[in-house]
């Protein structure tokens, strides 16, 4: 029996796919309905989990989450602009893409996490939609600042009405409202064949992830460290983060692999039109081509030993 996860498998099948310049593809309606299934999924998840507590009891976890949504874009800019030497806006954008989240690593830890019986706090899906938001306005402000030039209604709509935001919000409040038993009709599609979709959804990416391979010969080893380094130092402080709210050991992995990701969804599709000159090949470059292949792979399982041996080490 294979040792390796069987949905890491399907990745590793696309990237070969794709870097073999094979004629697999997955059609664009099936690829965007693997996606909504997936948003719907985690958002109802952490739905039904809202409904079991108090509202009052997260409100901490979240400030201090979207705090960190602020802080982690501002470390990585000047890394980006002094040593990577990237114009403004590309820094900012790039900053954007990892102060922000990758709702399909999340989908992969969880589905980590299960595998091994690691458990952890389920309302992480209403923190993760909460660093989509922080890290674009920091990202927007690093390359404009703050003048009246900014079309920030253009920016909003995008922002909070985007199809991921849009998804994950309606799952939490689809699951928030029906509660554990209004959902037990749909478990099946959601719940059920949660891994089997996941497998599909890495089958795609390990195919977009192979596209951008080839940008690496063009901008050099500057992103391909920074795409591993930077989520090694964001996780830490992720750990840090979850061990002063009190989380699980689960908890803190989890809310490092958030720190640790980078977004491909939203964050290019605002900078797309809050920062139209930055360059988007080197933003997917690093988060897409580098840093999610490694958080899939290697990633998730290190943040998850440094939670523990920090827990060890801080006595949590």
């Amino acid at each position: 029996m294979s040792a390796i996860d069987p949905i890491i498998l399907f990745f590793l099948l696309g990237l070969f796919a794709g870097l073999m310049r094979s004629a697999l593809r997955l059609p664009a309606a099936v690829y965007e309905f693997v996606s909504m299934l997936l948003l719907l999924a985690i958002g109802l998840k952490g739905g039904i989990e809202l409904a079991k507590q108090p509202f009052a009891m997260l409100l901490p976890q979240m400030l201090a989450v979207v705090a960190m949504g602020f802080a982690l874009p501002l470390l990585a800019f000047p890394v980006l602009r002094y040593v990577g030497r990237f114009t403004r806006a590309d820094a900012a954008s790039i900053a954007a893409h990892y102060g922000s989240v990758s709702v399909g690593t999340y989908a992969v830890a969880t589905a980590y996490f299960a595998t091994r019986e690691i458990t952890f706090e389920e309302h992480m899906p209403l923190l993760l939609v909460l660093l989509e938001v922080p890290a674009i306005l920091v990202g927007i402000v690093l390359a404009r600042g703050l003048t009246r030039k900014t079309h920030w209604a253009s920016i909003a709509h995008e922002v909070f009405l985007g199809k991921g935001i849009v998804l994950l919000l309606g799952g939490l409040l689809i699951g928030w409202v029906a509660g554990p038993d209004g959902v037990s009709s749909i478990t099946p599609l959601f719940f059920d064949l949660f891994k089997g979709v996941l497998a599909i959804f890495l089958l795609e990416m390990g195919l977009i992830a192979a596209a951008q391979v080839s940008a690496l010969r063009r901008y050099g080893l500057f992103l391909l460290t920074f795409g591993i380094v930077m989520p090694l130092c964001s996780a830490v402080i992720g750990i840090g983060l979850g061990w002063a709210l009190s989380l699980s050991v689960g908890g803190a992995a989890m809310l490092a692999t958030l720190a640790g990701s980078a977004s491909y969804i939203a964050v290019p599709a605002a900078m797309r039109i809050s920062v139209p000159e930055a360059n988007p090949t080197l933003s997917l470059t690093a988060s897409l081509g580098v840093t999610f292949p490694f958080n899939v792979l290697v990633g998730i399982p290190i943040y998850y030993v440094l939670a523990e041996k920090a827990y060890v080490l801080l006595g949590g």
